[in-house]
């Protein structure tokens, strides 16, 4: 007699058929009512592993030379950098400055008489160390020195040949390190220029060969 614990196999069942028919076809039609097993999930396949992503710094050089963007290290043993859009001209927009933000070593930008618009000054937000910026011959006004807060290092400012004034000289009087600014062929007055010199006392504001610049106010004499 077959123990009870015992699960009869499909040819057991066929076996129980012959001897016992009824039973083994109940047990052929319990069988054939199970269902199938399902096979075993397939292990989802490994991703191939990235390649290490290129530096921001890298990355943005590259974009840059591609545009027509020349960078340049300021010496063999100092690594801060120089950026010329000089020879792009007009072809060189607001878009070209995106790349610029991420040199967080970034000494001296050119981008002399380019299509640079007030619309691509906030780029330069986070350039905290940038102490040299050639904007001459861009269409710059005064909105957008309203973006040259924050440079706190500059020192060198060329705005020859754009449309700012001395509304806009306003947005510079906190650059505290600004000792030479460039106006001329712009619509800076003398009178805005030396209103800007009682915030920067050390500031040269070079206004045209038909204007005398405003040097740096001399210290006070001793008193004896």
């Amino acid at each position: 007699m077959l123990s009870r614990t015992l699960r009869p196999t499909a040819a057991a069942a066929a076996l129980l058929a012959l001897a016992f028919p009824a039973a083994g076809r109940a047990q052929a039609r319990k069988q054939a009512s199970k269902p199938a097993p399902k096979p075993a999930p397939k292990a989802a396949p490994k991703p191939a592993p990235k390649a290490a992503p290129a530096s921001s710094a890298a990355a943005a050089i590259a974009q840059i030379e591609k545009l027509g963007g020349r960078v340049m290290e300021i010496a063999q043993n100092d690594d801060r950098l120089e950026v010329s859009f000089r020879l792009g001209g007009p072809a060189v927009g607001d878009a070209a400055l995106q790349h610029v933000r991420g040199l967080k070593k970034l000494l001296i930008l050119d981008l002399a008489h380019t299509g640079v618009t007030d619309a691509g000054l906030p780029h330069l937000k986070g350039l905290a160390g940038m102490a040299k910026l050639h904007l001459e011959g861009t269409r710059v006004t005064d909105r957008g020195l309203a973006h040259l807060k924050e440079l706190k290092a500059l020192e060198y400012l060329n705005l020859w040949g754009t449309q700012v004034s001395d509304a806009g000289l306003d947005h510079l009087t906190g650059l505290t390190n600004l000792k030479s600014l460039y106006v001329w062929q712009t619509k800076v007055t003398p009178a805005g220029a030396e209103k800007l010199k009682k915030a920067l006392p050390n500031v040269e504001v070079v206004l045209g060969w038909d204007a005398a610049p405003t040097a740096p106010a001399a210290p006070p004499a001793e008193k004896k």
